[in-house]
């Protein structure tokens, strides 16, 4: 299993657990630490650049 597989395992694994009601919450403060540890390994620009691609994919989907 790649580390990919394995993220999105840990993830599914977690959301599982999860009420229907508590799910978009817990993957929204996901994406929040996740951009902050970015910043931390990664740094700003990094950070910034994942954080605009992830936003560009919603646009894409048809999000708000």
């Amino acid at each position: 299993m790649s580390g990919e597989e394995d993220a999105a395992a840990l993830v599914a694994q977690a959301l599982s657990r999860r009420s229907p009601k508590d799910r978009a919450r817990f993957l929204r403060e996901l994406l929040a630490h996740t951009a902050a540890g970015l910043v931390v390994i990664e740094g700003d620009r990094a950070a910034g650049e994942a954080v605009y691609r992830l936003a560009d994919a919603v646009v894409a989907r048809g999000g708000h």
